[in-house]
């Protein structure tokens, strides 16, 4: 029986990786900066809400971030690497089958005939995390690895789902790619988001349903994978190698 994939994504990790040693930063706004202290390159869902932009030049955000007392730290990566080779770990416990992808985010296979249900593995995956390493996550799982982004995505956004969206054979599937912007899917970057807007393909559902032919004339291979991965068909495995 084919396993599910999860993805499982730390939530604002610089932000959250600062947090967990200092108290008084939780539920503040906070953001993390760039090596030279140039940029914005990480923001709490409270300075989200304030308007920084990822990326942002300091200078331009300065102002906003003394109005609202938004706390600012330099980017420590010595400390993201050892945080997030201990969420790695963790996640180790469940499966041997664990993709390294990003320093915050993880492919992992779940298998699909345990007589847990894949929603109650993913809860119990981000309660381990939380309580071994203190870095909450949200997880997305699926039958694909882009499907499985698309259910992480819902995940982090959805209050109802409480950090965790399982999508696996799911009859929701239509609807959470329904409400997904096509530039949100995995592999679709700005300049494909802006030539599929021209074409009418605004969602992932609208790119699923999107003919073979005109995909991989339009986007090559490549983004044939995507549109089969959006229908199911798994085209990407884990990569498990270092």
């Amino acid at each position: 029986m084919q396993p599910a994939i999860a993805l499982i994504d730390c939530n604002n990790f610089y932000c959250s990786c600062e947090r967990l040693f200092d108290a008084r930063l939780h539920e503040r706004p906070l953001v993390v900066l760039s090596n030279n202290d140039g940029n914005v390159i990480a923001r709490s869902e409270e300075a989200k809400r304030l308007g920084l932009k990822m990326g942002e030049p300091i200078f331009k955000a300065w102002k906003t971030m003394e109005r609202h007392q938004i706390e600012w730290f330099s980017s420590n990566y010595e400390l993201y690497g050892d945080l997030s080779a201990r969420v790695m770990e963790t996640l180790s416990d469940f499966t041997p089958e664990v993709e390294h992808y990003s320093i915050d985010e993880a492919f992992l296979t779940l298998p699909s005939e345990k007589s847990q249900s894949l929603i109650e593995v993913g809860r119990n995956i981000r309660q381990r995390v939380k309580h071994h390493v203190g870095i909450p996550v949200s997880v997305g799982i699926a039958e694909t690895k882009t499907l499985a982004k698309i259910a992480a995505f819902h995940a982090k956004r959805s209050f109802k789902a409480e950090g965790v969206v399982e999508l696996f054979r799911s009859p929701f599937q239509q609807r959470a790619m329904e409400l997904t912007p096509v530039a949100e899917v995995w592999g679709i970057g700005p300049r494909y988001a802006e030539m599929l807007h021209a074409h009418e393909i605004f969602t992932a559902w609208d790119l699923r349903n999107t003919p073979d032919d005109w995909v991989r004339q339009q986007m090559t291979v490549v983004g044939l994978r995507t549109v089969h991965e959006l229908r199911g068909i798994p085209c990407h495995p884990l990569e498990l190698s270092p």
